[in-house]
């Protein structure tokens, strides 16, 4: 199999990528068991791109169940070394609002319970990877130059904040994610950051901003829906194909 130029793990309301052409379904096997479904490879503008969706392509996996390990292994698997994560997430701070695109640089886990490492079988190695910046700065810095250069607007920097889910968060929750510094919240960040540090992926996150955490947008007592959420994902995706398409090109063309 040729070299995959990128891989894509799609959130919620991110179940394909729609301008993928010649897709073959893979399904390896991994060490850490199945992956969500089958990782579609294809070529996009003359690129070979893998697809994962993370919930599955019934979105049946909920953010707490996810085989995060098994979705890594098997793009790694497949030859991917670059992997942008789209995260849907909900907004915190002023620039984070609906149908916002943001490229997150840093990270607060307040996951529990979740496989979050390779270490966690007995007898494997025990690995103690550098995480004061969670994303590969690298590629994050392409996604930017990316988005520029391809006039999709986004907002460069924040932080993520990774909640348990599947439930949504209370407002005290955000006002506490807030104070520590929080400009998003979604369910998905961790443990997959983490992992691909460990497995030596360049990773970096696209977040596509679905609602305004709970009490954080101009009005307090909002009531976030399902279809808000899948309007507001639609909307903003609707850049995507403009973004990757920049980016692939950019290192078809070796711009540093």
């Amino acid at each position: 199999m040729r070299d995959i130029a990128l891989a894509v793990i799609g959130g919620t309301g991110l179940y394909k990528l729609a301008d993928l052409r010649d897709v073959q379904a893979h399904e390896p096997d991994t060490r850490f068991g199945r992956a969500s479904g089958p990782v579609r490879v294809g070529m996009l503008g003359g690129h070979r791109v893998a697809f994962l969706a993370r919930h599955g392509e019934g979105h049946s996996v909920p953010p707490h169940r996810i085989n995060y390990r098994a979705n890594l292994a098997a793009l790694q698997a497949l030859g991917a070394t670059r992997v942008l994560a789209l995260n849907t997430v909900g907004g915190i701070t002023e620039r984070f609002g609906p149908r916002v695109l943001a490229c997150p640089d840093q990270l607060i886990d307040y996951t529990w319970g979740r496989v979050s490492t390779l270490c966690e079988e007995p007898g494997t190695d025990v690995l103690h990877v550098d995480f004061g910046e969670p994303y590969t700065a690298s590629l994050r810095a392409d996604v930017v130059a990316a988005a520029v250069s391809a006039g999709v607007p986004l907002v460069d920097g924040g932080c993520y904040g990774a909640t348990q889910g599947p439930r949504l968060e209370t407002r005290a929750e955000i006002a506490r994610m807030r104070r520590d510094g929080c400009d998003l919240v979604g369910m998905t960040g961790m443990p997959e950051a983490g992992l691909a540090r460990e497995m030596g992926l360049d990773y970096a996150c696209l977040a596509i901003v679905a609602n305004w955490a709970a009490g954080a947008g101009p009005q307090v007592d909002e009531v976030i829906t399902l279809q808000d959420v899948l309007d507001n994902v639609e909307a903003a995706s609707a850049h995507l194909p403009a973004l990757l398409g920049a980016l692939l090109d950019r290192w078809s063309e070796g711009a540093q």
